[in-house]
């Protein structure tokens, strides 16, 4: 059951919102003052504060701030009379969730509530990435610590609650299907996912690959093929170096993910489309949409939700966990007791371009692994 403290000095505010808000399901408090409201949420720290801008013994301000000392991850809701918009705007720059008028219009503010635990619920995935080392090696979830890697986790929480087409770019080596798969076990961990890699595939036989085929549809099509978009279900296709398929396969997944059907090659019965689609390149896409070798119509289909992993070169920060966590997998693949690197090699490590980005870092480490006579390489 979430908790919300409410912190106004008009008492029939505060009954109205304990008595509606309570028969909604929430564990509900009142505070007509803002020292009482903040003893209260010291002594129990509320999900949800509902906090009235002005109060009878300290600006509601300066109640925020403390609120944000308590806890930084607090989800507060101002509430005023005033209308002016310096008032607003201070409000957002302290660091309230959101901001609503007197008289609260009840739809509103539980909109906001909801909100406001939604968000609250992202966050607290998102730490679970960052802090939980055994949950992400199990899933393969990427590692990173850096504000630029954090924006990314952000982004996979929103992602996660819908079933949005996502175009993640990226250089080689980025871990660019690893965002794939951790969006899917997020999303739908008990479906199908199922990889193409569209630069590896020729185009007539990557076609039948992605919609299936008739029986006798072409030589050597001796029976009845179900595709990818069939097989993944209720699941996930990803879609690696989408940039490399050709402008004619190009339009037929546009109708897939216009339609949310497909026709398999030679036939004519149409079969629904149930699965999201992930696609990933290496290449900037608005480059290839102004050179004429990629759709614009089919870009802004894919872009509906849009992931960029930086190169490695550009996350210093993220250098040491990302070599601990490659080398506890390394250390359990090949039964070593690697301890990590020493200080020179981490220097060397930062120093270094990564053309290759973590696949290289990985590459690297297994060789050095399987070299070392010590335990710190």
């Amino acid at each position: 059951m979430a908790s919300i403290l409410v912190i106004d000095d008009d008492s029939s505010i505060c009954e109205s919102l304990d008595l509606y808000l309570s028969e909604e399901g929430y564990e509900v408090r009142v505070a007509l003052t803002g020292t009482d409201g903040l003893n209260l949420f010291v002594e129990e720290p509320a999900d949800v504060v509902i906090l009235d801008v002005r109060l009878p013994d300290v600006d509601g301000f300066s109640i925020l701030e403390d609120l944000q000392e308590e806890d930084e991850n607090v989800k507060v809701i101002m509430i005023t009379a005033y209308h002016d918009m310096e008032t607003t705007i201070t409000a957002m720059k302290l660091g309230a969730f959101d901001y609503i008028h007197k008289p609260i219009n009840i739809d509103e503010l539980e909109i906001a509530i909801k909100k406001a635990l939604k968000t609250s619920e992202m966050e607290k995935k998102i730490d679970d990435f960052m802090t939980d080392p055994d949950r992400a090696f199990k899933t393969g979830d990427i590692i990173g610590n850096g504000p630029r890697m954090r924006e990314i986790f952000k982004t996979i929480g929103v992602v996660a609650q819908s079933r949005a087409t996502v175009l993640i770019q990226g250089e080689s080596g980025t871990g660019k299907e690893l965002i794939a798969k951790v969006i899917h076990n997020n999303t739908s961990p008990d479906e199908p996912y199922i990889a193409v890699n569209c630069s590896a595939i020729v185009e007539t036989l990557l076609e039948s690959e992605l919609f299936g085929h008739e029986k006798g549809s072409f030589t050597g099509a001796i029976a009845r093929k179900q595709g990818k978009f069939e097989l993944a279900r209720k699941g996930t296709v990803f879609l690696d170096e989408i940039s490399e398929m050709s402008l004619n396969l190009q339009a037929k997944l546009l109708r897939v993910l216009q339609e949310r059907e497909v026709e398999r090659v030679g036939g004519k019965e149409r079969v629904p489309v149930h699965a999201r689609v992930i696609a990933a390149t290496n290449k900037n896409m608005h480059d290839l949409v102004k050179e004429g070798t990629f759709r614009d119509d089919l870009f802004y289909r894919l872009n509906i939700v849009s992931i960029t992993i930086p190169p490695l070169r550009e996350r210093p920060e993220d250098m040491a966990p990302l070599v601990d966590y490659l080398l506890t997998k390394i250390n359990l693949e090949l039964h070593k007791r690697i301890g990590g690197v020493s200080e020179e090699v981490m220097e060397m490590f930062l120093q270094y371009n990564w053309p290759g980005n973590i696949r290289e870092l990985e590459n690297l480490l297994v060789r050095a692994t399987v070299v070392a006579k010590g335990q710190i390489l």
